[in-house]
């Protein structure tokens, strides 16, 4: 039996101060509980609390979910990110990427 993992990008919102972040991760539960409680001293501490906007699969590739987080940061636009919410981009450029439904 083989293992492997999937990774996940997601885009988390603070309504706080609104401002977007978008990371990777394998464990989005996990994740998400650290930007809202964890470390005192990291970037989303000071806009907390976060809420999960979307979450897209990216299969088992960690570098494939690497080159997607960054891609998306390098825009650094909130119309793109929010075109990303709204489902008008990202698996058009990234194809391989799954729209996760969450609660």
């Amino acid at each position: 039996m083989t293992f492997f993992m999937l990774f996940y990008i997601y885009i988390l919102h603070s309504n706080k101060s609104d401002k977007f972040y978008i990371g990777y991760t394998s464990n989005i539960h996990l994740r998400v509980f650290q930007h809202n409680f964890g470390a005192k001293l990291s970037y989303t501490h000071k806009h907390r609390p976060w809420k999960l906007k979307a979450l897209f699969c990216c299969g088992n590739s960690k570098s494939d979910a690497i080159t997607i987080e960054n891609f998306i940061k390098k825009q650094k636009s909130k119309t793109f990110i929010k075109k990303i919410i709204d489902h008008e981009i990202l698996t058009t450029v990234f194809p391989k990427l799954v729209r996760v439904k969450f609660c």
